[in-house]
């Protein structure tokens, strides 16, 4: 059976060949930009020059127009991806003769800027949707459980390293303070001015860990000491260090990447 939509549009475009060919001559200008943001989404397959002109209703001559309609596919992906995740299927893992030595070092800044922080007067606050807002001091963290993992840190900028975090199962940490697990969103503020945020489902997996220790030894500064969350079922900078803060929220927090056009949800 033919499509009716897709017949009036073949039509239209063998009626006015000009408006077509103006059509790809504009979607040509903005090329670099819808280029430059596709790299920055996960599932970059669903996102092509034809698919933007057909969602857009426009011919995408200004900013605004594009950015709206970029922005929707990247909150589209978030949905899907969030639909396709597995709380229960596990990151592989590797053996100690895996790690990556040396482990490489990430950041918005260069590894002389990492914050130097001291750890006798750290106090990690807790706030949003909890029962207890309580602050923990590193002793604190260290008295609940602690595991370890061997797992691989991918980055969107197309390396990946393998490195062992041991800390606090994340699910455990909420709920000792009585976190409202139904709630949708935790979000991070860390001391070096980064800032993100998970889904709640990603924050219940059992690999999602509040890190303390990297290769059996306390975070080095340019790790995230002396905290920092280790994710292995997401893109990297999904994984925040320096974490000064944590809250539960129904409101999407965004994160200092997501606000620049990467995409919020960021799954592997």
């Amino acid at each position: 059976m033919s499509d009716p939509q897709r017949t009036d549009m073949t039509n239209a475009t063998r009626a006015d060949p000009q408006d077509a060919r103006r059509t790809r001559i504009v979607l040509a200008d903005h090329r670099p930009r819808i280029e430059q943001l596709q790299r920055r989404l996960f599932l970059r397959s669903s996102l092509s020059i034809g698919a933007l002109a057909m969602l857009s209703g426009c011919n995408l001559q200004d900013n605004d127009s594009l950015d709206k309609v970029l922005w929707t596919m990247s909150r589209w992906n978030d949905r899907v991806q969030a639909w396709l995740f597995n709380r229960n299927k596990l990151a592989p893992t590797y053996t100690a003769r895996e790690i990556t030595d040396p482990f490489p070092f990430n950041a918005f800044y260069p590894e002389f800027d990492a914050p130097d922080i001291d750890g006798s007067g750290y106090r990690l606050e807790v706030s949003g949707l909890v029962a207890d807002k309580r602050s923990w001091s590193l002793a604190q963290l260290r008295g609940l459980p602690q595991v370890s993992q061997i797992t691989r840190h991918v980055c969107i900028e197309g390396w990946s390293a393998i490195g062992q975090w041991s800390g606090v199962p994340f699910r455990t940490f909420l709920e000792r303070i009585g976190a409202d697990l139904s709630a949708r969103y935790v979000g991070f503020k860390c001391a070096d001015r980064y800032y993100s945020s998970l889904d709640m489902a990603t924050a219940l997996h059992p690999q999602t860990q509040l890190t303390l220790d990297f290769r059996n030894a306390p975070l080095p500064a340019r790790y995230g000491y002396p905290l920092k969350l280790r994710v292995p079922t997401k893109l990297g900078f999904k994984n925040p260090k320096h974490i000064a803060a944590i809250f539960v929220t129904n409101t999407n927090p965004g994160g200092y990447w997501e606000d620049q056009g990467y995409n919020w949800f960021s799954g592997l």
